[in-house]
């Protein structure tokens, strides 16, 4: 029998470290022992902060590096830097470090930020709230799930791949409890999404979408 999906919400703490940087070598030389809930905060965390702009770049060393540092060539190989790509938090530095360490080779002069405008490391704690929600069966999430909250969005599908054993989403995850295969074109469907690249109010449009097209509701079939 099929557990019930309990929804969950969530909101991230921003907790300072003290740690700074003012040019590009400290970036990178913090970067290398930095905790990784900072790495996951300067990625993750601006989708779950109030903005009333879009933002030019997705994560914040991206834009430091072209507000701060006026390096437009950095900013851009900063920008299109994927966490999603990296199941453990030590691959995304591995790779953040390498792209500064080689942009760091290639100039004459290290990039300096004015001292107004060090980079602020801030580090991230997730902290989650249960609404008591269940959900019983993927026709009934068909119905709910564009009613979810973005917090629940983040927790389920961006958070849970740091969570789970095989690094999906728990929408997968709960779908995958039926052995016949059933879903499994929607959960092909579901992993397809990269959630970086978007909005949590997009995300939560193109789960909609799948699951309404993949389970019809009640209303669809009577």
């Amino acid at each position: 029998m099929r557990e019930p999906f309990i929804v969950k919400d969530c909101t991230l703490i921003s907790i300072a470290t003290g740690e700074e940087a003012q040019n590009l070598r400290e970036l990178s030389d913090r970067l290398k022992s930095i905790h990784p809930g900072c790495i996951y905060y300067h990625f993750w965390g601006g989708m779950l902060r109030s903005s009333f702009d879009e933002p030019e770049y997705q994560n914040d060393f991206a834009a430091w590096a072209w507000h701060c540092l006026h390096d437009s060539r950095l900013a851009e190989r900063l920008a299109i830097i994927d966490p999603s790509h990296h199941r453990e938090i030590e691959d995304l530095r591995r790779e953040l470090v390498d792209v500064i360490e080689e942009r760091l080779a290639e100039s004459e002069t290290v990039p300096w930020a004015q001292s107004g405008q060090r980079f602020k490391f801030i580090r991230s704690q997730i902290i989650v709230f249960n609404p008591d929600k269940r959900i019983n069966h993927p026709e009934e999430m068909a119905e709910q799930i564009a009613g979810l909250s973005l917090g629940s969005v983040f927790y389920h599908f961006i958070d849970a791949r740091r969570r789970t054993e095989s690094g999906r989403s728990d929408f997968v995850e709960w779908l995958r409890m039926d052995e016949d295969g059933q879903y499994d074109e929607m959960i092909k469907q579901i992993n397809a999404i990269d959630p970086y690249f978007t909005t949590l109010t997009d995300l939560r449009r193109d789960l909609a979408a799948i699951f309404h097209n993949n389970c019809p509701t009640g209303e669809e079939t009577s």
